[in-house]
């Protein structure tokens, strides 16, 4: 794991020293990469790349980057692990393609592949997370690829007459001269989701690179779109077009066996690794097949709240000590909290909004501290159907749209107006749903439930309802700008997929890559901890997409196939609990420890100072909030995401 940088300048410009300039954007991001540095350049050309290298594999000067192929032709800047490299080295050795090896990282081993395979089968072959820039001394050609599902990420841009590339948006800034006009669409869509969709960001002339897609460039002004090399809606296709047929038992054994020799080939480190562990099915399914591949006990690490009504450290605990791993948790204060949320805009480098990357970024740091590579169970939910959204939003849309449009407005309006009702701690409704075993969102969930049955008018409406932070972004923008339009799937998709699986699909090609990953790769990175998802290997995602629907939601009961293959390695009863998700107390922190600060962010002059919100909605809201009138968190935590990222911008530039 490391960070890369590039840079290519026009000939006009050749007397600009781009090495430098590389090496100034690669110091930018050193966190992702403490161990080494490295730069090359071609000054004919006017291209440089630079790398910061998070040794993982192959510790020793042969795993160095920027990276030349044996022959010279190809000179590369890699981040992120190949995990079926091994398996790729024995198929080039068979077929007389490399008559040595200096070393034995992966990006040696990506090298010898592109150089013998081309760059499209090579990227076929491979298992593996990833972001690259690849220069072609013989034709003089720049190549970005990606990830299939976007777990390392891959910034590129123009500015003053220079092409930029760089794993996080803090590198580009210190290109001089660096055009930083802010995309105000892509505020709106950021206050729709809480995060940037791709392939926007919060810059007009910056972009992200899509997941499964290689972008070739033929000069630093080649605009060129990129281009697929793997697409998850394809392979939703074709799982669902050739769905697996067979014994459910036998299914539970293809998947186990699968997952086993995912996790075993994403335990491969020359450094320490461990797990992150939360207690909940997916990160206990792969802690499990990390203890049973292990040859000594496998480190975990979770995080708890002081507290207790969300605190759920002690499940993790209790499925740690039947595993036998050794455990390590920490329980976060208000007090914790208030230390970080300062370092949030530096952390993610562009405006993000998901709160839980706050016990993810202490989660992150305590783990760094005894390990330098940690599993996660990431993607669990969006292969295997594990959100709430996929069980329950299929019978409400069935059961609301019978009903007339006015009915259902009127309905929606009045389950809306429970958050009322319920925004009180020690309401009846949070009373009753604690005492019923309900988790402690519920009653805010269904308060959103509401809101979206009277605004839906179709199923992808209503998918797009259940996933908005503001329904409306332009009710708090001082000047309403129309979203920037992020991916998504293919008109008529939702014709072929049934909801569940559209929605799922949907959850993959944006929430995947737009939050979840983001949260986990900065956070991580800003620790310099490489993390690992096992449910986001190719292969398991392929065989996921191959298994019928009710292996994975059956009824009320969402993954249900990895339950069943959990319940091999864990009691049932440490894991029958609600699904809660990874919450916090947010709404108390703001009226509680985090008020100050939040307060001076959104006070009547910082909103005028940025220029962005609309100061007598927002502060409403912030009223409203306070009063316990309604539980508006989230919405609040965008705002002052984005005005906290704003005021820090500002004042590096």
């Amino acid at each position: 794991m490391c960070g890369i940088a590039g840079i290519w300048l026009a000939r006009k410009q050749n007397d600009v020293d781009a090495r430098r300039l590389a090496r100034r954007m690669a110091t930018a991001i050193r966190h992702r990469g403490p161990d080494s540095s490295g730069e090359w350049g071609d000054r004919e050309s006017g291209i440089a790349l630079a790398h910061r290298r998070l040794s993982i594999i192959d510790l020793s000067p042969a795993g160095a980057q920027p990276m030349e192929d044996l022959s010279g032709r190809y000179v590369i800047v890699f981040n992120g692990e190949i995990y079926n490299h091994l398996d790729l080295r024995i198929k080039l050795e068979d077929e007389g393609a490399v008559a040595h090896w200096r070393g034995h990282s992966d990006t040696e081993t990506l090298l010898a592949a592109i150089a013998y395979w081309g760059l499209e089968r090579a990227l076929d072959l491979t298992c593996g997370m990833f972001a690259f820039g690849l220069w072609d001394r013989a034709t003089r050609n720049l190549t970005l690829a990606r990830d299939r599902l976007g777990e390392k990420p891959l910034y590129y841009g123009w500015s003053d007459g220079a092409l930029l590339f760089a794993s996080e948006l803090d590198a580009l800034l210190t290109y001089p001269g660096f055009d930083n006009e802010i995309d105000r669409s892509a505020v709106a869509a950021f206050l729709r989701f809480s995060y940037i969709p791709e392939p926007a960001t919060i810059f007009q002339n910056i972009r992200k690179l899509q997941p499964g897609h290689f972008l070739r460039l033929t000069s630093p002004f080649d605009a060129s779109p990129s281009r697929p090399y793997w697409s998850l809606e394809a392979v939703a296709l074709a799982g669902v077009r050739r769905v697996s047929r067979g014994d459910y038992e036998a299914l539970c054994g293809e998947v186990e066996t699968c997952l086993e020799e995912v996790v075993a080939s994403q335990m491969l480190s020359d450094v320490p690794l461990g797990c992150f562990l939360s207690g909940g099915i997916d990160s206990s399914l792969i802690a499990a097949l990390m203890q049973r591949s292990s040859r000594g006990a496998t480190r975990t690490f979770s995080i708890g709240f002081e507290n207790q009504r969300f605190n759920e450290a002690g499940h993790a605990r209790l499925v740690a000590q039947h595993l036998g791993t050794t455990h390590t948790e920490f329980i976060l204060t208000e007090a914790d909290a208030l230390s970080v949320v300062p370092e949030l805009p530096k952390v993610y480098s562009e405006p993000f909004a998901d709160p839980s990357q706050i016990p993810t970024l202490l989660l992150s740091r305590m783990t760094r501290q005894h390990v330098a590579v940690a599993l996660s169970g990431d993607g669990g939910d969006e292969m295997f159907g594990g959100y709430n959204r996929y069980i329950f939003a299929p019978g409400l849309w069935r059961i609301s749209s019978a009903v007339p449009k006015i009915g259902r407005i009127a309905g929606g309006r009045l389950i809306a107006a429970l958050q009322s009702f319920g925004a009180n701690d020690r309401s009846v409704l949070r009373s009753a749903a604690d005492i019923i075993g309900l988790p402690l969102t519920t009653i805010d969930k269904l308060s959103k439930f509401g809101g979206v049955i009277a605004r839906a008018h179709d199923s992808q409406s209503l998918y797009r309802e259940i996933v908005s932070t503001f329904s409306d972004p332009a009710e708090v923008l001082l000047q309403p700008e129309s979203e920037t339009p992020g991916l998504g799937l293919s008109e008529g998709l939702d014709k072929i997929l049934c909801l569940e699986e559209w929605m799922m699909a949907m959850d993959a090609v944006t929430y995947l890559p737009g939050d979840i990953l983001v949260k986990v790769d900065r956070a991580a990175m800003s620790a310099s901890l490489e993390t690992r998802a096992p449910f986001l290997d190719r292969r398991v995602v392929e065989l996921a997409w191959r298994l019928p629907l009710n292996a994975k939601i059956d009824g009320r009961i969402g993954k249900r196939i990895l339950r069943d293959i959990l319940y091999r390695h864990v009691p049932r009863d440490l894991m029958e609990r609600p699904k809660q998700g990874f919450a916090i107390p947010l709404d108390q922190w703001l009226r509680g420890d985090l008020r100050e600060w939040a307060e001076s962010l959104i006070s009547e002059a910082q909103l005028a100072s940025t220029g962005v919100f609309d100061p007598s909605r927002v502060r409403l809201l912030w009223r409203n909030h306070q009063s316990k009138a309604e539980n508006a968190g989230w919405r609040i935590w965008a705002i002052l995401m984005m005005q906290s990222w704003l005021l820090h911008h500002a004042s590096r530039t």
